[in-house]
């Protein structure tokens, strides 16, 4: 479906060379990225600000032209094929907008049928879907720009699906998104994904975003690609371990040992514990506990995504 060999897109900038000159400086936004995307994959593409994520997307659309390396989607080199590409894709950029400012909702997707030649039955059957799973009604007679940042992303959303497209764009799609809205968009990507008749790509910052939806991550650090798997390979990569919380009635005894298990630390005068999860399930653990010490109560707290990123851009 999506296929990168060795793409590398190097912009030019000016910097100050003394008092009154400038030089020019080759910077790369991308350095060799080389990936493959399957059709009905849910792709995460994630990275630091400046990592180089929405410039592969603009290549990937063909609004950039790479400077060296191999692109093409559904078999297409995406500048010289635009046009066709165009029929074939669904881009959602959440700061840029395919919606007429000055019209109800419901004519731009009325003038995006007729721009993308869709025919009326198969574009009522597609808006149908849209306005049952995102709630479109309330708003389709209203003019875009009355409505709201969560319902004007809805609105982008089905307007970028309306012509049937195989693979969907989307760059930061939830951004400035309150959480009733967010969740909306995240259900309904989730849906679309599981049907498997489109292929996401998804770049965001929310990475609450990537684990709801996104089966494979990749992420991509001063133009090159750091990490390309699961996220449960991610936090094993980086040695990111489930924690033991435990509520205890009396505090454990002194020199205590856990198999499988690392003491964290303790609080409130020692009737809170912490363990570290290292070979040991959670099974295990609490069946260790409850044989040798007085619980009140217990959780198991997964690792924070946003912890093992930090940490994997700070390695990179």
């Amino acid at each position: 479906m999506i296929r990168m060999q060795d793409l590398r897109k190097d912009f030019t900038v000016r910097v100050k060379a003394g008092r009154l000159f400038r030089e020019k400086r080759t910077v790369p936004a991308v350095d060799g990225v080389s990936l493959t995307i399957e059709p009905g994959e849910m792709v995460g593409y994630i990275g630091p600000n400046g990592a180089g994520k929405s410039t592969t997307l603009k290549m990937l659309t063909g609004v950039l032209a790479p400077t060296a390396g191999e692109v093409s989607v559904f078999g297409l080199t995406p500048v010289p094929q635009r046009t066709r590409l165009a029929l074939r894709i669904g881009v959602v950029f959440g700061q840029r907008s395919q919606l007429w400012w000055d019209l109800p909702l419901r004519e731009s997707f009325r003038l995006l049928r007729h721009i993308y030649r869709v025919p009326a039955a198969e574009h009522e059957a597609r808006l149908r879907r849209c306005r049952s799973l995102l709630d479109l009604d309330e708003f389709l007679d209203t003019p875009v720009r009355q409505l709201s940042l969560g319902q004007r992303m809805r609105g982008e959303l089905t307007a970028a699906l309306l012509h049937g497209p195989g693979v969907l764009f989307l760059d930061e799609p939830t951004i400035g998104l309150d959480v009733v809205s967010k969740q909306a968009v995240r259900s309904f990507l989730a849906e679309l994904g599981a049907s498997g008749d489109v292929t996401l790509v998804l770049t965001t910052h929310d990475l609450a975003d990537i684990e709801r939806l996104c089966h494979r991550l990749v992420v991509i650090d001063h133009g090159r690609v750091v990490h390309d798997g699961t996220i449960e390979a991610l936090h094993a990569r980086y040695g990111s371990r489930r924690s033991l919380v435990v509520d205890l009635d009396r505090p454990l005894a002194p020199g205590f040992t856990l198999p499988g298990a690392t003491l964290l630390g303790a609080e409130a005068d020692g009737h809170r514990v912490t363990f570290a999860l290292d070979t040991a399930s959670a099974g295990e653990a609490v069946a260790g506990l409850v044989a040798t010490a007085a619980v009140r109560d217990l959780s198991v707290v997964e690792p924070d995504i946003e912890d093992v990123v930090a940490r994997l851009y700070a390695s990179a």
